[in-house]
């Protein structure tokens, strides 16, 4: 019987060592690699084409959602299943919105993770029951139908919006992001002029406002 394959993509490496020993504890699952950013992580996905990958939401360059919404653009067919502290209601809907196949929080999984990868890899949705309440109250018919500007951007113009507002320039955005300086540039007004921002300062407060990045204490 073949292994699942598991990419982990996590920017701490004292996680993944934590997390690969836990899996390695499992006989029917196989850690292939280890990426340390979104970049990474869709690099190996392409060339790696692990069932299932493990990925943490706040890294730095492309963040998880960022690399979700690159893999899903290019028809890659490793699942993806979150493993993040963060709980933030912006970050479980647009996480589901962008078809991730499960969504668990550090705290709680634990000892269940490789039952997680196996139900993942067999096209399940595994969500962690703070997750789920979550996506539950979203679902529900009192959920507010308001109007998001950040659902207006493109998944490119998505991923500009968090590189700019970590404070990467126009050319670091290009190389992350494998396009030209130009393209880089357009993408980041067209980003401004979608959200109605006129400096990067705004820039930030949306990004931290709505979730796209994090400032913690």
């Amino acid at each position: 019987m073949s292994k699942i394959r598991v990419l982990l993509a996590d920017d701490h490496a004292i996680l993944r060592q934590g997390v690969r020993a836990l899996l390695n504890l499992a006989d029917d699952i196989e850690v292939v690699g280890e990426a340390v950013d979104g970049s990474q992580a869709v690099e190996m996905a392409r060339s790696l084409s692990p069932d299932v990958i493990l990925m943490d939401i706040a890294m730095p360059g492309l963040g998880g959602l960022e690399a979700t919404l690159e893999m899903k653009k290019e028809g890659l067919r490793s699942k993806i299943l979150i493993l993040s502290q963060y709980e933030d209601r912006e970050y479980v809907r647009r996480l589901l919105k962008a078809g991730v196949a499960g969504y668990l929080l550090k705290k709680s999984a634990g000892a269940e993770l490789a039952n997680s990868i196996r139900a993942v890899a067999r096209g399940g949705l595994v969500l962690d029951p703070e997750v789920a309440r979550i996506a539950m109250e979203d679902a529900g018919p009192s959920a507010p139908a308001q109007a998001d500007p950040y659902e207006t951007l493109t998944d490119r113009e998505k991923q500009v919006l968090k590189l700019v507002a970590e404070g990467l320039s126009n050319k670091d955005v290009a190389e992350v992001l494998g396009i030209s300086v130009k393209t880089a540039m357009s993408h980041r007004e067209k980003v401004m002029e979608k959200l109605q921002l006129h400096n990067r300062t705004e820039l930030v407060r949306f990004a931290i406002k709505r979730g796209v990045i994090r400032v913690d204490p």
